[in-house]
């Protein structure tokens, strides 16, 4: 799991580079050189997609996600540990379905392409894919740990 997280971290890094790259390689382009890129705002978007998506689990396994703690924190030490348990096989289900999802649309278009880019639908979608496939793993990794855990994870809300 430890290589998996140096992985997406570093991939996380390279997309965020690219998303700042790509609007200034255009800005300079233009107002330089006075020679637009053609497809610099498709790119970028990709880029932006690949990163929310890509790097969706590593908020993931660290705790990161919007997580209503306050109102968890409130409940008795059972109801609050089933709600958990709950909470993450919900997000396996809903996750690993819009992975299938993406992957029957991919497969529905396989001869398509971006409008701009020409870039390949599969390509395209694949951030998607891949990103619901590890945010599935990641809540499933989760969710084991609070099994194995016997008990709810311990909330520490501070307020300043």
């Amino acid at each position: 799991m430890r290589i998996l997280i140096v992985s997406l971290r570093a991939l996380a890094a390279a997309l965020l580079f690219a998303l700042i790259a790509m609007p200034f390689a255009q800005i300079l382009m233009r107002g330089v050189f006075n020679v637009p890129m053609a497809g610099a705002e498709e790119l970028t978007r990709y880029f932006l997609i690949g990163l929310t998506l890509m790097a969706g689990a590593l908020v993931t396994l660290e705790g990161g996600q919007i997580r209503m703690e306050e109102f968890q924190a409130m409940l008795p030490e059972r109801p609050r540990y089933l709600l958990q348990l709950a909470i993450d096989v919900a997000g396996v289900v809903v996750f690993a379905f819009m992975a299938f999802a993406g992957a029957v649309t991919i497969g529905n278009n396989l001869s398509n392409q971006t409008a701009t880019l020409e870039m390949p639908f599969w390509l395209f979608m694949a951030p998607l894919v891949l990103g619901m496939m590890l945010l599935a793993l990641a809540t499933l990794a989760l969710f084991l740990g609070t099994l194995r855990r016997g008990r709810a994870e311990e909330k520490h809300t501070t307020l300043s």
